[in-house]
């Protein structure tokens, strides 16, 4: 990753910033944070369990392997673990677009090619207006989307309507993670600075088992549509990153520390 921190030095010094997901994200992003003078505490809230219906999944990934879908639609890094858990094959004639960098770089790690990724909106919605562009009039396209089984249909709707086959399989459930005591004293003391939410699933997690949130802490989305998630969890929000990234995610933070001193 990398942020890039100015002239300043360790703008956020001593800033206790909670990071909600394990993993090699969440380890990237911790090592980020530690660059910029902060100390994360990377708490889990959130995993991932395998789909309730296992036999659609392994029958959808079958027919993409025998070159059954035109495309196939990622729209996020957890659908790319289960591409590989399952030894997924893409035949060069499927076409794979990614709904974001994040997930185009997990597709690239796990040795599958990215034809398409949103230039500026990394959501659904702009993955369905990016994916116009290879379109033909009249012409249906044959495509297999992979989501967890909390994911609004937004994709699979949009292609629907627009004349295309779509296949929509549920490739993973999305469970929540039970805290550490200790931290949640640490949340309701107001000796976390920041909490970073990442996901509709994160704030509701965060709201469940931390709200409320203290007021001396800032609660900071990844993206509009995560921060207008996490309002309907009732779960308050403080700071919008511009970009859907960890990179931008830590520099409204900093923007954040900056406007306090």
């Amino acid at each position: 990753m990398g942020v890039s921190t100015g002239s300043t030095p360790k703008p956020l010094a001593g800033w206790r910033v909670l990071v909600p997901r394990g993993g090699p994200w969440g380890h990237g992003v911790a090592s980020d944070l530690r660059t910029v003078g902060a100390v994360p505490i990377v708490a889990p809230l959130i995993n991932f369990a395998p789909t309730a219906d296992s036999a659609a999944l392994e029958s959808a990934l079958e027919r993409l392997a025998a070159g059954d879908f035109d495309w196939l639609t990622v729209t996020s890094a957890t659908t790319v673990d289960v591409l590989s858990a399952h030894q997924a094959e893409v035949p060069a004639s499927t076409r794979i677009a990614a709904v974001g960098e994040t997930t185009a770089a997990a597709l690239s790690s796990a040795g599958y090619r990215v034809d398409l990724v949103p230039l500026e909106d990394n959501s659904a919605k702009g993955l369905l207006s990016e994916m116009k562009q290879f379109e033909e009039a009249g012409a249906s396209l044959r495509i297999l989307t992979l989501r967890s089984e909390i994911a609004k249909p937004v994709l699979s709707l949009g292609l629907a309507q627009r004349g295309h086959a779509v296949e929509s399989v549920v490739a993973y459930r999305t469970i929540g993670v039970a805290v550490d005591p200790a931290l949640r004293e640490e949340v309701e003391a107001g000796l976390i600075r920041a909490i970073l939410v990442t996901s509709g699933s994160v704030a509701e997690q965060v709201q469940l088992q931390l709200g409320p949130i203290p007021e001396s802490t800032i609660v900071a989305c990844i993206g509009p549509v995560t921060a207008q998630d996490a309002r309907s969890y009732g779960l308050r929000v403080d700071l919008i990153a511009a970009k859907r990234s960890a990179e931008s995610l830590i520099e409204s933070l900093i923007g954040a520390a900056a406007a306090l001193r």
